[in-house]
């Protein structure tokens, strides 16, 4: 999926007769590995120094430590330890038991499976909070990716129990999602995609909308642009219920290009004000590819001001220059090449060579073909967003067999680490890690209770932990072949069970749980 338009939307569309629409510390001087710096961690990364012993991070609830000599299920040895929420950074030794990290020592570990981390790193497991479904194709990909975590906040195309139904037991990752306004109003509703909704219609989707929270959801997934027709009094209404559940508001903003009538700027004021009107809370999804397309730097300056204020707004963004969505999408109207600056030569149809003609462009639209708009991302405004503390990475895609998919679906987390901190050194590594553990936690942990232990690599925290070489850790996934696994990653746990062993990977390994909101837990 990319920018969340899928086949089930386009089904709602041509059955409501409009225009398609989105879904979807060593104790040595040794460290083989650079240093890191960190303007993101909440304490000051720890250097590894002669003879400094600093204590490996513990969760305040976190379990007694075993007695001397137990044998862990599991041992990481020799491995440079890194817990992005606290700065901790050492060579260590780490004990999983029962799903959990039950030790982070210095001294040495008994376990019943030994695993060498030396010349390595060991983190948490990456958390993608912008993905969709998790299908059983895609999974794989975001595992070999480093994902433990697959969380469709922009929207899951269902309803709350069948989505958890139908994944259980049956998914290699954690999986989760928030409640799809656009793909209710028009599947639920029967709204048309440019039709404003009455005050009943409002009503009823409220009143999904809160169905569905109670049901494991987390946060309701508003896609404006996908859905134009959607007004104040809507986006009012759903706001201010989702902030009085204690949800999180998520916004495919309105507007993707910085031309008038309609800019980018005014479609991210309009979200944070709400979120002023309402003291909610609100992310937005991929930034540089809506909202803040050749606007950065006034959007960055309008967010800032507005988290100066107290304003509870964070964004996520994915390490690409171009953007990708389905032909028959929004995005295809109005004058597409003068608002993106495109041709129909940048248009690629992913999963194959094949550039666009304008000849072409019909058949390919009449197919709902998913394209790569190659050019379409600045990338001095990506590397601008990348730099913001409080942004962080998602994907916006899973891959799927039709391999008619962005690239990002299945190497944006390994692209990031090879790109971004590796070649072009955009960030730290620690920054880089906390963008892909800490911080997609913390936005969602309010709303999901067991988030509060992912993210972390600290005695008490759950064991989703990978372990790679940040020098060899790579993204093989293009616009010609978006489903390439990516590579790098030698060992992969979720919930204490090796999915990835030795860079292998067990697709039979399915330790995946549903992670449902705390309504859930309070019915």
């Amino acid at each position: 999926m990319t920018l969340g338009f899928s086949a089930a939307s386009l089904a709602i569309a041509k059955k409501l007769g409009d225009e398609a629409v989105e879904p979807q510390a060593s104790k040595t001087s040794q460290d083989p590995l650079p240093p890191v710096a960190s303007t993101l961690a909440k304490q000051p990364t720890i250097e590894v120094k002669s003879k400094q012993v600093v204590e490996p991070p513990h969760m305040p609830d976190a379990p007694k430590a075993k007695p001397v000599g137990y044998r862990f299920d599991i041992v990481i040895e020799n491995g440079r330890v890194i817990d992005p929420e606290t700065g901790f950074d050492a060579i260590a030794n780490v004990g999983i038991a029962s799903g959990t990290i039950a030790a982070i020592s210095y001294d040495p570990l008994a376990g019943e499976k030994v695993i060498d981390a030396s010349q390595q790193l060991v983190t948490p497991g990456f958390v993608d909070l912008l993905s969709y479904e998790p299908n059983p194709f895609g999974v794989r990909r975001k595992v070999q990716d480093g994902v433990t975590t697959n969380l469709a906040m922009h929207g899951v195309n269902n309803y709350g129990e069948p989505f958890f139904r139908r994944y259980e037991g049956k998914s290699l990752v954690h999986y989760g999602g928030a409640f799809h306004q656009h793909f209710m109003r028009g599947e639920d509703i029967g709204a048309k995609v440019y039709r404003p909704l009455d005050t009943d219609q409002i009503n009823e989707l409220n009143r999904l909308a809160a169905s569905n929270l109670a049901a494991g959801f987390a946060g309701v997934s508003m896609s404006l642009e996908y859905s134009p027709g959607t007004s104040q009094e809507e986006l009012d209404a759903l706001v201010k219920l989702t902030t009085q559940l204690g949800h999180v508001c998520f916004f495919h903003v309105r507007y993707s290009d910085a031309q008038q009538p309609g800019t980018g700027f005014e479609a991210v004021s309009e979200v944070v004000d709400l979120a002023e009107r309402h003291n909610a809370s609100v992310h937005i999804e991929h930034l540089t590819s809506t909202g803040g397309t050749f606007q950065m730097q006034q959007v960055l300056e309008l967010l800032e001001a507005k988290r100066a204020k107290g304003v509870d707004v964070t964004a996520c963004v994915y390490p690409y220059t171009f953007w990708g969505t389905f032909l028959a999408s929004e995005r295809f109207t109005n004058n597409w090449q003068q608002r993106y600056g495109l041709t129909y030569d940048d248009l690629q149809i992913s999963g194959t060579t094949q550039r666009l003609t304008k000849a072409s462009f019909a058949a390919a639209k009449s197919e709902n073909k998913l394209v790569a708009a190659l050019g379409s991302i600045p990338e001095k405004e990506l590397e601008m967003a990348l730099q913001t503390p409080w942004i962080f990475i998602g994907s916006d895609a899973i891959a799927t067999e039709s391999l008619n998919n962005h690239p990002r679906g299945a190497g944006a987390f390994a692209r990031t680490l090879r790109q971004y901190v590796r070649e072009k050194k955009t960030l730290t590594l620690l920054d880089a890690l906390a963008k892909m553990t800490i911080l997609p936690t913390q936005r969602v942990e309010s709303m999901i209770p067991a988030m509060r232990k992912k993210g972390r690599m600290q005695v008490g925290a759950d064991a989703d932990v990978i372990v790679f070489d940040p020098q060899m850790v790579s993204d093989k996934a293009t616009v010609e072949n978006p489903g390439a696994p990516s590579v790098g990653f030698t060992q992969v746990l979720i919930d204490g069970n090796l999915v990835i062993q030795d860079s292998v990977l067990d697709d039979s390994a399915i330790h995946g749980k549903p992670l449902r909101s705390i309504t859930f837990e309070d019915l």
